[in-house]
């Protein structure tokens, strides 16, 4: 189903539908600040299944991300974090950045990877916050499959080639074709791991 929500007032029953859709183990491509996402409730281990399936990969191996509504849930799924990388991610985010941080027990089982981490976004784009905040909690997010990259910025193209996989795409206009800028805060120093869409100077 291709539904349409318009990407600066979304409307608040078509949200409504996404979430209903989420918690019910259906998965959705969605807009971001960036690329358009795949994505499901972190809770639904059959969505997460059918997720790590398409894109083929094992969910412990692959390079899932938890979209999130604010920083408030940085609490929950990561370890503690001292001011001054809290001070960073205020800094950059909501924006075209992931942060792979040390994971929390609260992050399910099937998703924790052997390095206990996990990948925090909180996308600068009403409609991906808004599915957040109303779900209550973050979704799991992956990249598309494939290398079609300028393909995957038509949500009605997205549709046509992925009808049957997924349950919902959400039309929020036209997408980026530069993924976001992940930088790894596990260690000492932070690690530049992918230069994307949004620039990377050091912080701290």
């Amino acid at each position: 189903m291709l539904l349409h929500i318009h990407p600066v007032d979304p409307q608040p029953r078509q949200i409504k539908t996404i979430v209903e859709c989420l918690l019910n183990g259906g998965i959705i491509i969605y807009p971001t600040d960036t690329i358009y996402g795949l994505g499901c409730d972190i809770f639904q281990h059959k969505a997460i299944e059918r997720i790590a399936r398409i894109k083929q990969v094992d969910p412990l191996k692959a390079n899932f991300s938890f979209v999130c509504h604010d920083l408030s849930d940085l609490s929950i799924y990561t370890k503690s974090i001292d001011t001054p990388l809290y001070r960073v991610l205020k800094t950059y985010l909501p924006g075209p950045y992931t942060f792979i941080l040390p994971s929390s027990k609260e992050v399910p089982k099937m998703l924790k990877s052997k390095k206990n981490t996990v990948g925090i976004r909180v996308p600068d784009n009403k409609i991906a916050r808004m599915i957040v905040q109303e779900l209550g909690r973050p979704i799991l997010s992956t990249t598309l499959p494939g290398e079609m990259v300028e393909a995957y910025t038509d949500p009605e193209i997205i549709e046509d080639n992925f009808y049957k996989l997924v349950d919902i795409v959400v039309n929020g206009g036209i997408g980026g074709v530069t993924p976001s800028t992940v930088v790894d805060y596990t260690g000492a120093v932070p690690i530049l791991v992918r230069q994307g869409l949004g620039e990377w100077y050091d912080a701290e």
